[in-house]
């Protein structure tokens, strides 16, 4: 059985059909990988795991039971954190302020602790910017936060929404081997990226969005060898 199971979802916002029908499955312990260009519904299927958009169709299931309807706080507890577009930090808060609140589901304290030095650990960069704002950190470790903060909830996916957007190669480089390195530690992932190249190249299996349909599903490097794929998202 699937850790993640989304059948038939349909949703609209008023009058537009963003999705219309998409169905995806994600293994445990696999890195699952969602491509298309803007508009095509790749944070709108993210928003739907995590609560935050209603569907007018179909069923999400988590862990052999429907997460339809309910609301984000519930989702987070269930065991789904989500790393949004735009990263979504408070930047008015200190860096160590950001994981706490990512712990908020929690009232374990020597077990937040104990992450929070994890996410030193794994992020060092972080340690160093520990009680800064946020809002001071660099693009790149504004999305190592984000990261990290979904983690605190120990979740049993991670939904991971345009990590690459906006940051320099290097930074880039340095983010898909992170969110290799979680894998390797067991995380499922869900990952929404429009870098497709860099997506599929870390994948397990990918999904092509289309104008909010799942147009193509394969193993990820048969897409990324896809002639379809590679004139569509890799540049030809």
């Amino acid at each position: 059985m699937a850790l993640l199971e989304v059948k038939d979802l349909d949703i609209h916002y008023g009058a537009i059909h963003a999705l219309k029908g998409v169905s995806i499955s994600v293994e445990e312990g696999q890195i699952v990988t969602l491509v298309g260009s803007n508009g095509a519904g790749k944070t709108t299927t993210l928003r739907a795991l995590s609560g935050l958009v209603g569907a007018s169709r179909g069923d999400i299931t988590f862990a052999g039971k429907s997460i339809r309807g309910k609301k984000p706080h519930e989702i987070v507890r269930v065991g789904i954190a989500h790393s949004p577009e735009g990263r979504g930090i408070f930047a008015s808060l200190t860096v160590r302020d950001n994981l706490e609140l990512g712990a908020y589901s929690r009232n374990d304290k020597a077990g937040i602790a104990s992450d929070i030095e994890r996410s030193f650990s794994r992020f060092p960069i972080l340690k160093e910017r520990e009680k800064q704002a946020a809002g001071t950190l660099s693009g790149g470790e504004q999305q190592m936060l984000a990261v990290a903060r979904a983690l605190m909830a120990r979740p049993k996916l991670l939904l991971l929404d345009e990590p690459s957007l906006g940051l320099a190669p290097q930074i880039v480089h340095a983010i898909f081997r992170i969110i290799r390195e979680i894998n390797a530690e067991g995380m499922t992932i869900l990952l929404v990226e429009q870098n497709a190249h860099m997506a599929l190249s870390i994948a397990n299996h990918g999904y092509v969005l289309e104008t909010g349909q799942i147009k193509m599903s394969d193993d990820a490097k048969k897409l990324a060898a896809s002639d379809e794929v590679r004139k569509a998202y890799l540049g030809g």
